[in-house]
């Protein structure tokens, strides 16, 4: 994909963390790369969501260099480009502060996986890394670590919020909104009593339709 377009994509799809409730203010971020040049297209930083466009996205290298715009590229640039360079499948990234899913990472408690719709998509529980601080690669470091091997898509930071990749940042904004979805569901039957785990059998059979089936093929 030529960068223009890469640009006018993650300008779009910045629209949804507002629109999906995952952010507050100016908070959370997206980022793609392009994987014929390697270069890492991100929202610059602290800019509010409506007044993003596709000229004001900041091109980076895999180092987080800036190569094109004029603005400065988001505080989380070290870690979304340390997630790049040490997961080669990787092609988009997504950082959100959402309410549901924050709560159970400032408590350090994973997700636990107890919906059909949890498992399609995660395969198991969002897991919660540690503690960090923000500004450099630390974040992308704790990521890598606990989802290199592990199949869902998100972790939760602990006392921060969730980081979540895909194939493309498309795929990386759905598993955001995949995570506060379920998280919110799983608050909430806690208030009502105790949640029913899946068997993991149950939760692999689901996993692997969702992912080898469902849909159009």
């Amino acid at each position: 994909m030529r960068l223009k377009q890469l640009r006018e994509q993650v300008c779009q799809l910045h629209a949804e963390l507002p629109k999906n409730r995952l952010v507050a203010w100016t908070s959370g971020n997206i980022s793609a790369r392009d994987p014929a040049s390697g270069l890492v297209v991100i929202k610059p930083s602290g800019l509010r969501f409506e007044d993003l466009t596709p000229a004001s996205m900041v091109v980076t290298d895999l180092d987080g260099r800036v190569v094109d715009g004029e603005l400065a590229p988001s505080s989380d640039t070290a870690s979304h480009c340390y997630i790049y360079r040490h997961m080669p499948a990787v092609n988009g990234v997504a950082h959100t502060h959402s309410r549901y899913a924050t709560a159970f990472a400032v408590i350090g408690e994973p997700i636990p996986c107890v919906t059909t719709a949890m498992a399609d998509e995660f395969g198991g529980e969002i897991p919660c890394c540690g503690f960090c601080l923000i500004g450099g690669e630390e974040i992308g470091k704790l990521v890598v670590d606990k989802l290199t091997n592990h199949r869902s898509p998100a972790a939760l930071l602990q006392n921060h919020g969730v980081f979540t990749i895909g194939a493309n940042a498309e795929d990386a904004v759905k598993a955001a909104v995949m995570t506060e979805d379920n998280a919110a569901i799983v608050w909430t039957a806690r208030q009502l009593g105790k949640v029913i785990p899946i068997p993991q059998a149950e939760i692999d059979s689901l996993h692997d339709r969702y992912q080898n089936v469902y849909g159009q093929r």
